[in-house]
C-alpha cells in the first residue's frame, strides 16, 4: 500500500529569535512538504542551525521546498541537502554476527571441533533438540521474488533487497529472531514451493514479503500444507491483522459493534481478500467486496464473502469502508454516507483523504499513514516460535489484531510500532491463542 516518497535533510540556519523556524515549517508546509525529525546541531547566540528531515513525493516538490525556505530572506540559509536514506543503507543494514566470543583453544574445542560433534549427534537422535541447541527455533527465512515491492511493483528481488533487511532489522530489534533474506529469481509457484522446501529445515518460519497476486496465494496455500513449520504471506495476513486491529479502535471510538456492522473491502488483491477473511475470521457477519477482476471476486466467494456490483452500491450498503486500490481519490466525497467510518489505506495517495471525508460527514476516517504491518508481523511469529506451533492460524492472527487494539490508546488508530511493550504484547496474545488451540 506505500508509494514511493523522497526523503531528504536540510541542514538550516536561521536567526536565534523567536519566530523564525516557524517560517522555514510554513515554507515547507506551503510546497506540502511533510516534516520528520528536526535535530538542532548548533544553538548559538545570534544564529541556529537545525537538521529538518523532510518527505514529499517527487524531486519537483523537493525543489518547491528549497525555493520557499531561501525565498523566506537574506538570514535564512539552506547549508546543505543531504539524502540519509541511501547513507543509512551503505554497507547493508543487517550482518550475521556470533553470540560467542571464541578467545581460547578451550572455546574453540566446546563451540567447533571436537565437542560440536556430541551436539550433532544428540540432534541426529532427537531432531526436535535442533530448536534448542542451533539458532533454526530462532530463525525466520524472508522469502520474495521482487514482484510487489511496496508500491514499486516489479523491481525484482535484488533491488527488493533493501525491504527484506528493513525487515530483518525489525524481527531482530522488536523480537529478537533472526530475519534472514531469501531472494528468488523465479516467480513460478511450482519452482518457488519446491525451493522453500527444500531450504526450509534451516529455518523456525517463513515469512513470505513482497509476492505479488494472485500467484502468491498458490505459493502460500501450498507451502502451508506442506511445511511443518509456520508460514505467513505477511502483503496479505500482517495487512489484515493491522486493518482487523484499526477497525476495532475506530468502532471503539464510534461506539460501533463491528460484528453487527455491514463492512464493504474496495480492492480485493493480496491485501484486501486477506482483511475480508480476517473480518470473517473474528464474526462480521456481513463482509462485501467489490473489484475490477472476476477472479478476485471468484475468491472472495470460496472464503464465503458476498460480492456487491459496484462502488456506489458498496457506499450505499456499507457501515465500515475498507480500501487498498492505490488509486488516489476513487471514492468521491459525494459517495460518502454520513456516520460511516472509512479507511482508505492506500499511502501515500487514499481514495479518499480523511479531511475529505469527514466534511462529508463520516463519523471516522484515516489514511494508510496511520497504518503500520511493523505493529503485527514481529510480535505474532515470537508468539508461534515460543509456542513451538506448525502454522499460524486465524485464531492466533485475530488474537493479535485483538491485542494491538487493546493496547491502542484513545485517539490513536494503532500503537506506535516503535513501542516495544506493543510486540510483547501481541506475542504473548498469539502464543496464548495457540496454546489454546492445542490443548
Amino acid at each position: 500500500m506505500a508509494l514511493q516518497e523522497i526523503i531528504r535533510t536540510l541542514i538550516v540556519e536561521t536567526p536565534s529569535k523567536p519566530g523564525n523556524f516557524a517560517k522555514v515549517a510554513t515554507a515547507i508546509g506551503t510546497a506540502r512538504g511533510d516534516i520528520g525529525d528536526i535535530k538542532i546541531i548548533k544553538d548559538g547566540t545570534l544564529s541556529t542551525i537545525r537538521d529538518i528531515s523532510v518527505k514529499c513525493e517527487s524531486m519537483k516538490q523537493l525543489e518547491q521546498i528549497i525555493e520557499n525556505v531561501r525565498s523566506i530572506g537574506p538570514n535564512v540559509h539552506i547549508h546543505a541537502v543531504t539524502d540519509d536514506v541511501l547513507k543509512a543503507h551503505e554497507g547493508g543494514k543487517i550482518h550475521m554476527k556470533s553470540r560467542i566470543d571464541v578467545r581460547s583453544l578451550g572455546d574453540l574445542q566446546r563451540i567447533y571441533t571436537p565437542g560440536v560433534a556430541s551436539v550433532c549427534l544428540d540432534i541426529q537422535k532427537d531432531p526436535e533438540k535442533a530448536r534448542y541447541f542451533t539458532s533454526i527455533g530462532n530463525s525466520v527465512a524472508i522469502v520474495t521474488d521482487g514482484t510487489a515491492i511496496l508500491g514499486l511493483g516489479n523491481i525484482g528481488p535484488v533491488a527488493g533487497m533493501p525491504v527484506m533487511e528493513g525487515k530483518a532489522v525489525l524481527f531482530d530489534q522488536f523480537a529478537g529472531i533472526s530475519g534472514i533474506p531469501i531472494l528468488l529469481d523465479t516467480s513460478n509457484p511450482d519452482e518457488v514451493v519446491e525451493t522453500v522446501k527444500h531450504i526450509h529445515q534451516g529455518f523456525g518460519g517463513i515469512l513470505l514479503e513482497d509476492i505479488g497476486s494472485p500467484h502468491c496465494f498458490e505459493i502460500e496455500d501450498r507451502l502451508k500444507k506442506e511445511l511443518n513449520i509456520p508460514v505467513m504471506h505477511d502483503d496479505q495476513h500482517g495487512t489484515a491483522v493491522v486493518a482487523l486491529a484499526s477497525i476495532l479502535s475506530a468502532c471503539r471510538a464510534t461506539d460501533v459493534n463491528p460484528k453487527r456492522a455491514v463492512i464493504g473491502q474496495i480492492g480485493l488483491g493480496a491485501a484486501g481478500l486477506a482483511i475480508c477473511r480476517m473480518l470473517m475470521a473474528y464474526g462480521v457477519e456481513e463482509v462485501y467486496g467489490i473489484d475490477r477482476q472476476q477472479e478476485a471476486l471468484d475468491r472472495l466467494h470460496n472464503y464465503g464473502g458476498k460480492t456487491l456490483e459496484s462502488l456506489e452500491q458498496l457506499m450505499a450498503t456499507c457501515d465500515i469502508v475498507v480500501a487498498t486500490t492505490g488509486v488516489a481519490g476513487l471514492i468521491k466525497p459525494e459517495l460518502v454516507r454520513p456516520g460511516q467510518i472509512i479507511l482508505a489505506l492506500s499511502n501515500p495517495h487514499p481514495e479518499i483523504t480523511p479531511e475529505d471525508a469527514l466534511a462529508a460527514g463520516a463519523a471516522f476516517a484515516a489514511d494508510g499513514r496511520m497504518v503500520n504491518n511493523a505493529v503485527g508481523f514481529p510480535g505474532i511469529f515470537r508468539g508461534t516460535l515460543n509456542a513451538g506451533v506448525s502454522e499460524i492460524t486465524y485464531p492466533m492472527l485475530v488474537a493479535a489484531a485483538k491485542a494491538i487494539a487493546n493496547h491502542t490508546k484513545p485517539g490513536d488508530l494503532i500503537p506506535n510500532p516503535l513501542d516495544p511493550s506493543v510486540h510483547q504484547v501481541v506475542a504473548r496474545a498469539v502464543e496464548q491463542a495457540a496454546q489454546t488451540e492445542k490443548n
